[in-house]
Parts: structure tokens; sequence; C-alpha cells
């Protein structure tokens, strides 16, 4: 008799072949064949294009450069006059920090547009990888790739997803709109009457100004409590306190690792014994992806009765800075640290029987929950008194500075969050209908832009060449969204009380994480906090809203 996991792993297999085509035809499969090749192959040269063609930005003189990014930047001469300026790139990270560190609006609108018009070539790439999927969807029985993407998941339909981004731009709205407001009334009581409208370009560097001066907040003084070496050692003291779990570092072998930076860490239970093996290569070095991401390398299964496969997975990250022990994160690094690492216990404390199910090996769109979930924890002062240590005193990082961080964060919440409903319009439009053109790919972001942001769209920009979750989750960034909703409910039902303690650890582990995706996704949610944390629309499931709401105060 089979168990209810292996009848689950075999029909997750035969769906996994049907949508390689194996019920088709030998002409259509061979065509389906040679679309998987073909979208594999764009999507490593978006990907590769986004490394190797950043854009960059000239600057004359070089003191339109404020000073802390110098280190960022080349210095370079004018061909005409020999005056010294300085080439900044304009690859993700560093695009950020000119736009919230430089005071000069010109030199943040030369910035913006160069950063957002990079890689032109991923135009051409991306409206093939549309057209390739799209005709590989049509061949397989469905209207587009969304409806695809999406069956298997808890959304079940490009509807159900349509229906709850808009519910979510429709709620997050009207705060955005106030926050947008906020922002316009700043510059203009900084600049006067003459002052221009608000350009996308003001943004990071009014908000970061605003937040500032509304909690005395230094962020570089932020940053002097967070060294990566004491970073790890809050991986550590979260696997410790919530799963009774030790974090070893232990050598590595020969030809093991891919770069002297990378470290490996092996997780043991006084009771259980190892439960898996991580690696963590967080440095930034030249040529290496600037995207933070988790990767399994090898899944955990039951081998037998007494015996398991060990997971192995990698935490992969881009952290500047000239040698490891100097590297300080930002708060918003942090925060990305704790995300990866979310999605690593996904992985390494699941005890499925079949590697098919293993830890993050869930429906898309519940993928995200527990990376959203850790999150909470880079913001839970109880949490960074146990790690955040000044650099050269060794002080813990002072109360009232992590409530600074908390209510900064809080200042322009919802404009964030409209920012992530609008990624998720884009993903879904440009995967529903056949985009016939690069132009039509930009007029579509555009148009969603205006329609569900207050924001203007710039002209010959298209930020979307560089947005690879188009490549990793296509059709499905919403999952963000639903993650959001999910962790904001568990955070305020199960973990909020008692962050670090053995009760929440216990209940995440033991309802949660230890199913990977050998469990319905809604059953383990409602197992842990209750039914009310999911709702039926339409023939799909979406998130309730409400704790996310409240959390950022949207109903009035």
């Amino acid at each position: 008799m089979l168990s209810e996991e292996a009848l689950r792993a075999a029909r997750h297999l035969r769906s996994d072949f049907e949508k390689g085509g194996i019920h088709l035809s030998p002409e259509k499969l061979d065509r389906i064949n040679q679309l998987n090749t073909n979208i594999l192959q764009l999507c490593r040269e978006f990907n590769e294009n986004i490394i190797s063609d950043p854009g960059h930005v000239d600057i004359f003189p070089a003191s339109r450069i404020p000073k802390k990014l110098y280190h960022l930047a080349k210095p370079i001469r004018h061909p005409s006059s020999s005056e010294k300026g300085l080439r900044l790139v304009t690859e993700p990270n560093t695009l950020c920090s000119i736009l919230q560190l430089t005071s000069d609006a010109e030199v943040r609108k030369l910035a913006y547009l160069k950063g957002n018009s990079a890689p032109r070539a991923n135009l051409v790439v991306l409206d093939k990888l549309l057209s390739a999927r799209h005709e590989f969807s049509e061949i397989l029985g469905y209207k587009s790739y969304t409806e695809f993407a999406v069956k298997e998941n808890m959304a079940s339909s490009p509807e159900v997803v349509l229906s709850f981004l808009h519910d979510m731009s429709e709620m997050v709205r009207p705060k955005a709109d106030e926050e947008f407001k906020t922002i316009s009334d700043f510059k203009r009581g900084k600049g006067g009457q003459l002052v221009e409208d608000l350009e996308p370009w003001d943004e990071p560097y009014l908000t970061r100004m605003m937040k500032s001066s509304a909690h005395n907040l230094d962020y570089s003084v932020v940053a002097s409590y967070f060294t990566l070496p004491q970073c790890i050692e809050g991986l550590k003291v979260l696997a410790e306190s919530l799963f009774g779990v030790k974090c070893h570092e232990i050598p590595l072998g020969p030809a093991e690792s891919w770069h002297p930076d990378v470290l490996k860490l092996s997780l043991n239970h006084p009771d259980e014994g190892e439960l898996g093996y991580l690696y963590l290569d967080l440095k930034s070095r030249k040529g290496k992806h600037p995207i933070c991401a988790h990767f399994a390398i090898k899944g955990g299964r039951r081998i037998s009765d007494t015996n398991y496969q060990l997971p192995i997975v990698a935490l992969v990250c881009s952290f500047s800075g000239s040698n490891f022990q100097s590297v300080r994160l930002h708060h918003s690094d942090l925060e990305t640290l704790f995300h990866e690492f979310g999605h690593a216990l996904h992985s390494l404390l699941s005890r499925t029987d079949y590697q098919h199910f293993s830890g993050t090996r869930v429906v898309t769109d519940f993928a995200e929950t527990p990376s959203n979930l850790f999150e909470y924890y880079a913001w839970d002062y109880r949490v960074l008194k146990t790690f955040g240590k000044h650099y050269s005193t060794g002080d813990p990082i002072p109360e009232n500075l992590v409530k600074s961080l908390q209510g900064a964060k809080r200042m322009f919440a919802a404009t964030e969050l409209q920012g992530q409903v609008f990624y998720a319009l884009i993903d879904q439009a440009l995967h529903t209908a056949k985009p016939s053109s690069v132009e039509d790919t930009i007029s579509i972001v555009a148009d969603l832009k205006r329609e569900h942001t207050s924001w203007k769209y710039v002209e010959g920009t298209h930020w979307h060449s560089r947005f690879s979750h188009l490549v990793s989750y296509g059709a499905g960034y919403y999952s963000y969204l639903y993650a959001k909703c999910f962790a904001a409910t568990i955070w305020q039902k199960k973990c909020k009380e008692d962050p670090l303690s053995v009760e929440a650890g216990s209940a995440l582990r033991s309802k949660f994480l230890q199913y990977g995706g050998a469990k319905d996704a809604p059953a383990i949610l409602d197992d842990l906090v209750g039914n009310s944390v999911t709702r039926n629309w339409n023939g799909g499931i979406v998130p309730d809203i409400t704790c996310l709401g409240q959390e950022m105060k949207l109903f009035k």
C-alpha cells in the first residue's frame, strides 16, 4: 500500500512529465523540447547580460559625487579638457547608493536614466523569451504562459492572481498617495516655489533624508553593528534558539569550494545528529552576479528506515567590502541575508520521503513564505541585541537605534509595497498576452506604472530589462505578495510575542518547515495558524490581507 506522500509524488511526476509534453505527438514533443532548450539559453543570456552590461555614468567634476562613494568609482579624465571625473558603474547596488546619497539632482538623473536603460540587449532577449514561452504554453493547450505557470499553484488561474493584485493595489493606493504628497511637499519645502515636479530619481534621496531626519538615524552607525562575521553569528542564534540546532564551521575538502571566500557550516541537533550542510558565499567580487539567492545543491530524502540523505544548500549574496572581516552590512542587507536564510532553513529542516518535495520544492506561491517570515527577525530588537555588536567597541546595538530603524521603515512602507504590486503586475501582463515587439513590452510597463502608482514613467527607460525575476519567476512574482500576507499572519499569531522561543520554533518546524512540499500548502497554513489565513475565491486560494493591512495601518 503506497503512502499518501508516495501517491502525491506519483501525481506530481505525472504532471511534470505532462508539462514536458510527454503526451503529445512526436512532432509537437520535438518542438516542446526545442523550445525548452531555447528558453534555458535565453534565460542564461538575460542574466549574463545583466552582469556584462550594467551601464555606467561619467561625472565631471569628481566633486559632484559624495566622497563616501569614491570607493565605488573609477577615476577618469575628460577626453577634451583633461578635467578629473569619476566613472560609476550603474549595477543595482551601486545605483541604489548613488540615488540615495547624491545631493546633485542632475547626477541622480543621469545615473537613473543609465541604470534603467541597461542592458539594452535584454529587450530583444526578453521579447524572444516571452514569445518562446507563449508558444510553449499554447502547444500544451494553455491560452497563455501565465495560465500554464499558475495552474497548480494555490491561485490556480490568472484571473485569481489579477483579482488579488488589483485588491492589493486598491488597498495600498490611498496611503501610497499620501506618502507621495509628503515627499513632494518636502521637496517643495527645500526648493521653494520654483521647484520642479517630483521625479523617480528623487525618491531614494528624499525618503532617506526624511527618514534620517525624522528618526535621528545615521545609516553608517547602524552598519557599524553588523559586520559580516557577526551577522553569521546571528544566523546561528536563530537556528539554535528556535530549533536547538548548532551551526559549526567545518573545513572544505580539496576542490570542494568554487571560491576561497566560501564557508561551510554543518547543522547539528543534539538528539538527531547531522541535519544538513550550508555553504555561505556572501562577499561581492568582480564578475559575480549582483543578486542574492538560495540554491538547493542536494535535496533531502528518505533512503531507508534508518538512513536519510542530508540536504546541502548554498546562500549566495554580494555584500561589498575589501575583506571578509571588514564587510559591514546595511540593515537592508541584513534583512536580505535573513530572507535567504529562511529559504535555507526550509531546505535544511524538511524531512520528506522524496527529494521531489524537499524544502523549497513547493507550489510557487508558497515558496517565499519562510523567507518573508524570517525578515521579521531582522527588525526585532530582542533578536538583534543577541549578535549586533559594534565592530570596534563590542557594545550591543542600542534599543533606541533599533526603534529608529523601525520608525523609518514605517514611513514609506505603502510606497514600497505598491512597488511590489507593480512588479507583479508587470510579470503577469508580459506573460499573459504575447508582446508583438520590444516597444510593446516597454509600453506595457509604462501603462502599468501610470495606472497603479503616482510616479512618472521616464521615457527611454526600460527597467524591466534587468528584472531577473522575469526569468526565474516567470508569471510567479505575485508569490512574494502572497508570502508577505502569510508571513504577517504567522508572525503576529505565532512568533511576535516571543520570537526566539522554543515554542515558536517547534511550531514552525513541526507544522511547517518539516513538510516541504509533501503536504498541501493551505493545509500547512491552516494547521499552523488556523483557517483564517486563506480564503477561497473563484476556484483558487488567496491570502487573507488583514494582518498585513493592520501592520501597515492601511485600514481606516
